[in-house]
């Protein structure tokens, strides 16, 4: 029962949090608000309340430090300063990670050091009061107060409470994680004696690991035999590092790149962790240690029939004390790991108007109705045919009402992601030495939940890469005659069955010429070559591709807007530069409204049948074969049209009509008709997934259950033309 009430203390924590992190925002911005500064001291005084009550003990007794740090800010005795934002922002964040890591002994030091952080902020506030009364005229208004500006329009960046059943992520510190799911590796890392002595701190190195994503790490500290005996600059430790991350082997690696030849260092893939297996288990200590070559399996066979526990036997035969705690933090770090990847995939939740729950028991009362009626019709001794189709209509009128009142709950307006990624942009340009300002529109444009968490890490990237590549430091916008403050715009808008979402700057634009450049060095153009300009911008999204000079924390492994391309493919979407080059650049996704119900066409192959997004479709038309030969190509409105043989691709049997219909959909090369025997015509499709048997599949997203029982295929058209190359695939 306690778990249930901890977990939800925990969704409305994360909802009480989001909404702090826009009050302390807007605080920066306008310090004399006394509202949002009421609104900071509310949220710390109910985390502390709350956290109590459900034996979060540690969070109470630092939300209480905090709260008890901004009494005088809202008793007016100390003023609101940028470095009180800063610190109040932290102290945010630490209250989510002990949400999320209650038990992680580094909490009770990071809570120490921060309310003295922000002690000491008060105090030196405090003691500078009198000399800042004589410049305290002013209207509170900050100079960084949005304006309406006439090329971005008006400043809609309001603060709009977060979705309370998406997950929080900390975007400005860490790289988000990729679209693959994540995996676990074992990293032995061992500097050399010297390492130090030439500037190298591997301390750093741990951390930017931590950035990647979970992370364990034991030391190993055995070669240190007393503190005398060392020298400052000798490293005498090694690390053995637990990580699960979404990262690849070679991001993994790149943390290392510089002090590879002063270390000996090993990265391993752990065995799967399977996130269903209810059991739990993972590899036993002795396992650990065989695996890892540190025991013979025969000893831990002879220490295992002894009435001792294994470590014990272990440490009393000489096996290194290091080896056998860093085996037992790896059984630990699985048990996590799989702790989370539960968890995650079964609390998520969203706030619902009681108005729309009363209509769907409205909608549901009705059906009870309906159905009463039906059992009525079918039992008299005849069936009366007027009577049937009349309660077939209503029950497709209910049904209609149902799904539709149903997929309303499941959309938020982007709003819910849009406010988030104003602590990002301010972090961002903070730390790249650039004055950024974020300004939103479209705000209440309604999304499905489940599209918007996916819509999470590509816009992280994009905004990334917009401030570092696009945004000039200030220095070098006001030598070209523009405002020394950038601009990042995130809008949304409905087109047709899809969303639309811009990011755009007003930075220097995308250098054509020296993107054709590195991917002819790349090897990804033959030189001499003539691409349109859409054609060489869309290199930027080829993996490994990256226009930065050098590698830094914010970018320059060539990672972002591949996972970008990837995302919106996994989702249905597109995405693609529309580039003004004397105005900065601007990068549209097009999204699908949800991924649970789609309208989608119906057609046949053979005895299979399949489903094609409706929104990808623009027409239908005849195909017929000449003298027994197939063509690739069609003249379809004067354009060449590129054929796709489905039958092959699914190696459907049976003979092929005479005449065939090319379904010609808008793909992300362009239009593209795909061949099927028939089209049935329109089918609301109701998405299940495959199972991870199927994961690798590319050509199809999913399946429906048809009327009669049997399953369609969703086919997934960008992948399915990504993969498909004119020598193989394409009808030949």
């Amino acid at each position: 029962m306690i778990d249930g009430f901890q977990e939800s203390f925990r969704t409305e924590a994360r909802e009480l949090l989001n909404g702090l992190e826009q009050s302390l925002l807007e605080l920066e911005q306008n310090p004399q608000d006394s509202e949002n500064i009421a609104a900071v001291f509310r949220v710390m005084h109910t985390i502390k309340g709350s956290a109590g009550m459900f034996g979060f003990d540690k969070i109470s007794a630092f939300a209480h430090h905090v709260e008890s740090s901004l009494q005088e800010v809202r008793d007016g005795i100390v003023p609101v300063t940028e470095d009180l934002v800063d610190a109040t922002l932290h102290c945010r964040d630490h209250i989510l990670f002990m949400l999320d890591e209650p038990d992680d002994p580094s909490g009770s030091v990071r809570s120490r050091e921060l309310q003295d952080m922000l002690a000491s902020i008060v105090s030196i506030s405090r003691e500078q009061i009198p000399e800042r009364g004589e410049d305290a005229g002013g209207d509170g208004v900050s100079s960084k107060e949005t304006e309406s500006d006439p090329e971005f329009g008006e400043d809609t960046s309001s603060p709009v409470p977060s979705s309370p059943g998406s997950s929080l992520k900390e975007t400005s510190s860490r790289e988000p994680s990729e679209s693959a799911p994540p995996e676990t590796w074992f990293i032995r890392f061992s500097p050399h004696r010297e390492i130090m002595r030439n500037g190298t701190n591997p301390l750093l190195l741990l951390e930017e690991l931590q950035g990647l994503g979970s992370c364990t790490v034991v030391a190993h500290t055995g070669k240190i035999t007393s503190l005398e005996a060392v020298e400052a600059l000798d490293c005498l430790v090694s690390w053995d590092i637990f990580l699960t991350t979404a990262a690849t082997e070679g991001s993994i690696r790149e943390v290392f790149l510089f002090v590879e030849d002063s270390s000996t260092l090993s990265i391993s893939k752990f065995d799967s962790i399977d996130l269903s297996d209810d059991s739990g288990q993972y590899k036993r200590l002795g396992q650990i240690l065989v695996d890892r070559g540190v025991v013979a399996a025969e000893v831990v066979k002879e220490a295992l029939e002894g009435q001792k526990k294994l470590g014990q036997v272990l440490l009393e035969q000489g096996v290194d004390s290091d080896e056998i705690n860093s085996a037992l933090r790896e059984q630990e770090h699985a048990r996590k790991t799989r702790e989370k990847g539960v968890s995650g995939e079964g609390t998520s939740s969203i706030r619902v108007q009681s108005e729309k729950l009363d209509d769907l028991v409205d909608l549901v009362g009705e059906l009870v109705t309906l159905q009463a009626r039906l059992s009525q019709v079918a039992q008299e001794d005849q069936v009366d045919q007027a009577a049937l189709e009349t309660v077939a209509e209503t029950f497709e009128r209910l049904i209609a009402s149902l799904r539709d009142h149903t997929m309303s709950i499941r959309m938020l307006p982007v709003a819910s992601i849009f406010s988030r990624f104003r602590r990002l942009v301010r972090d961002l340009s903070r730390d790249l030495g650039k004055d950024v300002e974020l300004i939103t529109s479209g705000g209440e444009t309604a999304l499905d939940k489940s599209v918007l968490e996916r819509l999470q890490d590509p816009l992280v990237h994009v905004i990334r890469n917009s401030i570092d590549h696009g945004i000039e430091p200030p220095a070098v916008r006001k030598a070209a005659g523009k405002p020394s403050c950038g601009k990042v715009a995130l809008r949304a808008r409905h087109v047709g069955a899809s969303v639309e979402i811009r990011v755009e700057d007003d930075g220097h634009g995308l250098d054509r010429e020296r993107i054709l450049s590195i991917a002819i060095d790349k090897g990804l153009v033959s030189p001499g070559i003539s691409l349109e300009d859409q054609e060489v911008y869309d290199l930027v999204f080829q993996p490994g591709f990256s226009t930065a000079r050098e590698v830094t924390t914010v970018s320059g492994r060539g990672v972002g807007m591949d996972v970008v391309r990837r995302e919106m493919d996994a989702i249905g979407g597109t995405v693609s530069f529309d580039p003004r080059p004397a105005q900065g650049t601007a990068l549209v996704m097009t999204i699908p409204l949800t991924l649970a119900i789609i309208d989608g066409l119906l057609v046949r192959i053979g005895s299979e049948r399949f489903v094609v997004p409706l929104a990808n479709v623009e027409e239908c038309v005849e195909y017929q074969r000449h003298d027994s030969r197939e063509k690739d190509t069609i003249h379809n409105r004067g354009e060449l049209l590129p054929l796709v043989n489905l039958r092959r691709i699914f190696s459907v049997s049976g003979e092929r009509p005479a005449i065939e219909q090319a379904v010609v959909v808008m793909t992300g090369i362009g239009r593209v008709g795909f061949i099927v025997d028939q089209v049935v015509g329109e089918h609301q499709t109701v998405i299940k997934n495959l199972g991870q048997m199927y994961r690798s599949i590319e050509a199809v997203s999913g399946a429906t259950i048809l009327g009669d029982g049997t399953v369609a295929l969703i086919l997934d058209i960008q992948r399915l033309t990504g993969q498909i190359s004119h020598a193989g695939s394409l009808a030949e």
